[in-house]
């Protein structure tokens, strides 16, 4: 099998794909049907009883929480970098040394 016929294959097996997201859009979603809120069905509608009470006022944070904040947040921002770095740097080196060896062969 050359390389066009692998292509024509994943170009053919990719728009079937599409044709096949498509067709499964193409029809009306279902929904469901609303209740009406006068208990239109003959069923009875419960009455709530709903009690207003005032929120607390907003303060915004003070400036040593503030600094904590900061300072937790990019600790968390260098710790998850030198993770992420560490596994893209060993699958790079791993990529390039499995290239490399099969370039020997």
């Amino acid at each position: 099998m050359s390389v066009n016929d692998l292509t024509i294959r994943a170009a053919a097996v990719a728009g079937l794909a599409i044709v096949a997201l498509l067709l499964t859009g193409w029809r009306k979603t279902a929904r469901a049907i609303p209740r009406s809120a006068r208990g239109g069905d003959g069923t009875p509608v419960a009455r709530h009883h709903i009690v207003r009470q005032p929120t607390p006022e907003y303060h915004a944070p003070n400036l040593a929480r503030r600094l904590v904040m900061l300072i937790t947040g990019g600790g968390l921002t260098v710790v998850i970098g030198v993770v992420l770095a560490t596994i893209v740097g060993f699958a790079l080196a791993y990529t390039v040394v499995t290239l490399t060896d099969l370039l020997k062969n």
